[in-house]
């Protein structure tokens, strides 16, 4: 394998990465990508270079994206006003059509990028290849939900076919209906049930900060649960930090709140000393 050819100049030295290559080898990772890094066109290339790259270097990987700012855009152009509770959108029958709409565009969209570089990509959505089972949340937010039951045979079918699977992050119920679910639970969900050694959660942040608004490299799920009891971690990070808490306290290794803003932050989050955000671990 010729690493020169694959890596990125400005990403993580090769003697780095040759020594965490191992670390991953029999390994899925989970990359759940959402924000600026879906609507910035530097940031979107870089992520697909990313991807590419930890392909191209033999591994594993799944993406479950998001895709928030891109469904407020339609939502807009149409003159539907979201609401949220507890930061999850309130998704209302004409409100599901649109996210739906707006979540596979992107999916298209990261499938050919990645096929432009020689990637090959699968799309997993509600109607085509769908791994998640879903159940109904609480009755006021409409047509969201959370997995109950993840396909591990159908997502692991497109992984030995040497292809990554792009998931969007909808599911279906027992009625067939199909429900939003918030894409770092998703993700959160999917990594869980393969027990993976890393689920990345790529943000507009740069990851969790302490009091001083200093980055926090790494804590542990006891500090983690004080902080959110303290209010020390408010707004979006709360679904995040309860995403992070229930993974890893259910088979996944580590998580880690990457900051999608800096260049190739996911190759110097697995390849790397210095790591690009904030690893949760049990």
């Amino acid at each position: 394998m010729d690493l020169e050819k694959i890596l990125p100049t400005n990403g993580p030295s090769i003697n780095e990465v040759k020594k965490y290559i191992e670390k991953y080898l029999e390994e899925i990772i989970v990359i759940k990508c959402g924000g600026s890094v879906l609507l910035d066109k530097n940031l979107f290339k870089q992520f697909i270079e990313d991807v590419s790259v930890i392909y191209k270097l033999g591994l594993s990987v799944i993406v479950v994206h998001g895709g928030g700012k891109n469904i407020k855009k339609k939502l807009d152009n149409l003159n539907i006003e979201s609401k949220f509770i507890d930061g999850l959108r309130v998704t209302d029958e004409i409100t599901v059509k649109v996210v739906e709409e707006a979540l596979l565009e992107l999916n298209s969209e990261i499938i050919n990028n990645l096929k432009n570089i020689q990637t090959n990509a699968e799309s997993v959505a509600p109607h085509n290849k769908n791994i998640i089972k879903v159940k109904p949340e609480k009755k006021e937010l409409g047509f969201v939900g959370s997995p109950k039951k993840i396909d591990l045979k159908g997502i692991l079918t497109i992984i030995k076919e040497k292809k990554i699977p792009i998931v969007v992050p909808m599911g279906t119920s027992d009625d067939k209906k199909t429900y939003n679910i918030n894409a770092d639970i998703a993700a959160g969900s999917v990594a869980k049930e393969l027990n993976s050694r890393r689920l990345l959660l790529m943000t507009d942040v740069e990851g969790v900060l302490d009091k001083n608004k200093k980055l926090i490299p790494e804590i542990n799920s006891s500090i983690a649960e004080k902080m959110l009891k303290d209010g020390d971690i408010s707004g979006g990070m709360i679904p995040k930090i309860n995403t992070c808490l229930d993974a890893v306290n259910n088979g996944v290794t580590g998580v880690v709140i990457v900051d999608g803003r800096k260049p190739h932050s996911i190759l110097f989050e697995l390849f790397s000393d210095k790591g690009a955000g904030t690893l949760i671990r049990k």
